[in-house]
């Protein structure tokens, strides 16, 4: 059985899809989820996809074992960013080496770093007049989107398009490839 742990901090979608791809898969469990933000839906997703949840704060993340003992407990074989705003802690990374993805909403190394997520991505990309951006999915170390590339792909930038226009190009990206990139790393 190949185990799944998640880390969101907002809507969910990403959780959401990945669960639903490996839905009929006996062979993957989506064992938990991590979250911290206690407003954020992705509790929400969690709870009717049943998927254990526990709410977790900057002193339990980065302060104490108490997060890192959980995941030793499940023993997973992919721990997945998924919309996590924190930076991961060196002793989890360290446990867990080539183990913690995440994935970024344009193509690393352009716009990634502290601050840059989501909409905030969305906007440099357009205000840089890019003609292309895209995802990548990478491996996470102790710097924001700095981990090693394991995917990349493009879409277009047009001259019109707006901040919500490339957003919508890169969730259908996401919602593509996100779970094929998570197959192949476990079965791989």
């Amino acid at each position: 059985m190949k185990r799944i742990v998640f880390f969101a901090s907002g809507n969910g979608t990403n959780v959401q899809q990945i669960t639903e791809y490996f839905a009929n898969n006996q062979q993957v469990e989506i064992s938990y989820l991590f979250c911290n933000n206690a407003d954020a839906y992705v509790l929400e997703r969690a709870k009717n996809l049943h998927i254990p949840s526990m709410i977790i704060n900057k002193q339990s993340f980065y302060e104490s074992d108490m997060v890192l003992e959980k995941i030793n407990q499940i023993h997973p074989d992919l721990i997945v960013l998924a919309g996590f705003l924190w930076l991961v802690p060196a002793s989890l990374i360290a446990a867990y080496p080539q183990k913690i993805i995440n994935i970024h909403p344009a193509l690393l190394p352009k716009f990634g770093g502290k601050g840059m997520y989501g909409h905030h991505v969305h906007e440099a990309v357009v205000a840089a007049k890019e003609q292309q951006t895209g995802i990548t999915i990478h491996y996470v170390n102790e710097h924001y989107d700095e981990g090693d590339t394991i995917f990349q792909t493009t879409c277009p930038v047009l001259p019109t398009d707006t901040a919500d226009d490339v957003a919508a190009k890169i969730h259908l990206l996401e919602k593509e490839y996100f779970p094929k990139v998570i197959d192949k790393i476990l079965f791989a």
